[in-house]
């Protein structure tokens, strides 16, 4: 793990601990819920344009995860729009969020082949 990394998930884990009223006594979990936040950002888009144009690697977990996260759908779901739509993250990201409004669970269905 690097000094950066560390640094960076140390100041958001005192954010969550103020955040939650200075409690006492739950420091691992909040060292966690840290980590956990930063990392994903890592594989979150910068900005609504990086989400229209940059390419997606379906064998990226944190992508997944990312995807998921922000659609409301299932890391599964996930993973099979990403294997099956590529690396196009438009149209990926559009295909999530339908599969989500519609309230499918099978992310084939009424997505166009």
């Amino acid at each position: 793990m690097s000094d950066d990394r560390d640094d960076r998930i140390r100041e958001r884990a005192y954010q969550i601990w103020e955040r939650e009223g200075r409690m006492q006594g739950d420091p691992e979990r909040h060292w966690h819920q840290a980590e956990a936040e930063i990392d994903l950002e890592g594989a979150l888009p910068l900005t609504a344009d990086d989400a229209q144009t940059g390419e997606i690697a379906s064998s990226d977990v944190l992508e997944v995860e990312a995807l998921a996260v922000r659609t409301g759908i299932s890391g599964d779901e996930a993973q099979e729009l990403l294997d099956r739509l590529g690396n196009d993250r438009a149209a990926v990201e559009q295909a999530a969020r339908s599969l989500k409004a519609k309230g499918r669970r099978n992310p084939d269905e009424g997505l166009a082949k």
